[in-house]
């Protein structure tokens, strides 16, 4: 395989027709034989691939370039997910706007050419997929939980936290998912998973979930200050499912999907 493919494969997988912009191939590569493939993955993991004779690096998080600079965009796709839950998308841009901005503020003054510099020395093919792995750990997580309380009307937040752990990649994470908002006795409502759109929407997009009758919201990871924000709302719960754990879900999928056409992967560096 070369680089090229393995990016089409992650996009097909997530049902994608497009790359995202937080999702690139730093230093391209072909007749790629052993992949090392990691949450985050820089200078050492690079130099390690090379130890072990690997002859591609694939990260989750965005390392490099555009994927850094051009980050925020891909937030673009929580109005989407906010409108199929309900809020008016005039609503849900205004609610995402403050949280897009500020990411997009801090990622204008990172290094962004750090890590391809390395790769490029290093002449080891470099690459990054990050919506694609989300999206599909996001929909895994939802179908689940939508299986499991389809006749369930007044499940509990602790009924909740039972059913994602029992997920495989929660069931070996040290990090088990843990309610944020809420008491495990509290109803859950309707809940929405939350995985893939960049990153954290903040307070104002969780808000806009409760007032369009999301009861819950299952996501990664949540600031304390948005953690605070939301239970002096008090009209809605969080649940933290892990964030190792939930990257790990759609990864896992990439890689299995990767190996069937006969390149091996060495999996670590946050992969659960």
């Amino acid at each position: 395989m070369n680089t090229e493919e393995i990016m089409k494969l992650a996009l097909d997988l997530a049902g994608l027709e497009s790359k995202p912009e937080d999702s690139g191939i730093a230093v391209p590569g072909e007749n790629i034989h052993k992949v090392l493939m990691g949450v985050d993955m820089e200078t050492p993991e690079l130099l390690l691939a090379r130890e072990i004779g690997a002859d591609c690096v694939i990260s989750h998080h965005p390392k490099t370039g555009r994927q850094i600079l051009e980050f925020h965009k891909v937030m673009e796709r929580q109005i989407d997910t906010m409108v199929s839950f309900g809020v008016p998308v005039n609503k849900a841009q205004k609610a995402l706007e403050k949280r897009k901005k500020a990411v997009d503020l801090n990622n204008h003054v990172r290094n962004y050419s750090r890590f391809d510099t390395a790769a490029r020395l290093l002449k080891m093919p470099y690459m990054n997929i990050h919506m694609p792995a989300d999206i599909i750990g996001e929909n895994v997580v939802q179908s689940c939980i939508d299986e499991a309380f389809a006749e369930k009307p007044k499940k509990t937040l602790d009924d909740v936290v039972e059913v994602i752990a029992c997920i495989d990649e929660y069931e070996k994470s040290l990090s088990k998912p843990l309610i944020r908002v809420g008491r495990g006795s509290d109803y859950a409502g309707r809940i929405a998973v939350l995985m893939a759109g960049g990153t954290n929407g903040g307070a104002d997009v969780f808000k806009a979930y409760f007032e369009a009758g999301v009861g819950t919201i299952v996501c990664m990871h949540v600031p304390d200050d948005v953690r605070e924000a939301v239970a002096a709302q008090n009209i809605g719960n969080i649940i933290v499912a892990g964030h190792m754990a939930s990257d790990s879900i759609g990864l896992n999928r990439i890689a299995d999907a990767i190996e069937t056409r006969g390149v091996e992967i060495v999996r670590g560096f946050g992969i659960e």
